[in-house]
């Protein structure tokens, strides 16, 4: 358990090491949070939740850093609101990164005689701190592309893995199909309970949709026309002014993006990434398709290769029958999300190794789009 703290701690500084000091701080938007505060929050929660709970004679490092880093738990206490987390330019980066150290220090003490009722509680932890890697890739993205300058996080970063030319169907036949976490190593409360449900016949995608079909229907219009939206949708693209996927930028007659590895041609091959719910099932209504639900894409996964892109599915973010929340502030992980989102099944580029599974369950608002995300077709 040691080698594995000290490897997930290790690559959460790894990832922002190609940052300066001043990209630390910044928060363009509420939902992007500043790198700083990642390294900041993920030693909070070993503090808040390990620490200072098992061991009596624990001293904070910091007396106020609770209130500082909290990210959401109402039980644990109050907390800094989300969109004011880029106004702390105190404390310094290195501050953090000694809190880090801190923490790290009697986190080992504490793993070489951790009481057996601290395992899943550890686990948890480790997992946490993996979902805070990802943001990181997509928080630091966000902030980096809306820089002017279009700066580079790190020239050799490859947003897509390998490119996907089977653009066949597979078909599924009616029947009842597994859905849910049934395994004994780690699982987010919402991957439970194991159930099954009925579906009927249909035929979903091998490959993703690549930016030059979606570059076909922005040629078609599909911006708009309002016969292809649902009415929130059209209501957000309107106030927004949205008209491409997120860091696209004209330029002639061709579209550029920004990628972490600076600004590019968009290349009409790779997976189309940062479109929200509403743009993928809008596009999904202008080819006569549509998106799949989780239960279909989690039976399905099986027929077609995913990883490279959080995929949309046309379910909302719902208990499973039999969902128990857990007792106390780790109940507040997950369940208390479940309205108002939509789910994201498989993972994305930026997903650390060892943190993917067909069950996982992610969620988000049906506007977001600063992820990994993408499009997979279904059809009856």
């Amino acid at each position: 358990m040691k080698d594995r703290y000290t490897t997930v701690r290790t690559l959460t500084e790894k990832i922002c090491a190609p940052l300066q000091t001043e990209d630390y701080v910044v928060q363009p938007m509420p939902d992007a949070s500043p790198p700083k505060w990642h390294l900041a929050h993920t030693t909070w929660f070993w503090e808040e939740f390990i620490l200072s709970k098992y061991i009596p004679s624990y001293q904070r490092f910091h007396p106020r850093y609770a209130f500082l880093f909290n990210s959401y738990y109402e039980s644990v206490g109050e907390r800094v609101l989300r969109l004011h987390r880029g106004n702390m330019s105190r404390p310094t980066v290195e501050e953090i990164l000694a809190y880090r150290a801190y923490v790290d220090k009697h986190m080992l003490l504490f793993l070489d005689a951790m009481p057996t009722e601290a395992a899943s509680l550890v686990e948890l932890g480790l997992h946490h701190e993996q979902q805070h890697q990802e943001l990181l890739y997509t928080d630091i993205k966000y902030i980096l592309g809306h820089n002017p300058l279009f700066p580079s996080y790190r020239d050799d970063f490859h947003e897509t893995a390998s490119m996907e030319n089977d653009h066949r169907f597979t078909t599924l036949p009616d029947g009842q199909y597994a859905i849910g976490y049934n395994g004994s190593d780690f699982s987010f409360d919402n991957e439970h309970a194991y159930h099954t449900v009925h579906l009927s016949s249909f035929s979903i995608r091998k490959s993703l949709v690549t930016n030059g079909e979606y570059m076909e229907f922005m040629r078609d219009g599909g911006y708009n026309n309002p016969l292809l939206w649902y009415s929130d949708g059209w209501s957000w693209l309107k106030e927004k002014a949205i008209d491409s996927p997120l860091y696209w930028h004209p330029s002639g007659d061709r579209w550029q993006r920004y990628a972490l590895s600076g600004l590019e041609p968009v290349n009409p091959d790779e997976p189309v990434t940062h479109i929200s719910f509403y743009e993928a099932a809008a596009f999904a209504e202008w080819k006569g398709m549509r998106l799949p639900t989780e239960f279909e894409w989690e039976a399905a996964a099986g027929t077609f290769t995913w990883g490279q892109r959080w995929e949309h599915v046309n379910s909302a973010y719902l208990p499973y029958p039999g969902y128990k929340r857990p007792a106390g502030a780790v109940g507040e992980y997950n369940g208390k999300f479940m309205i108002n989102q939509m789910v994201l099944r498989g993972a994305s580029v930026a997903t650390p190794p060892g943190h993917a599974r067909v069950t996982y369950r992610n969620f988000f608002y049906p506007q977001q789009r600063w992820q990994f995300n993408g499009i997979r077709l279904c059809k009856k």
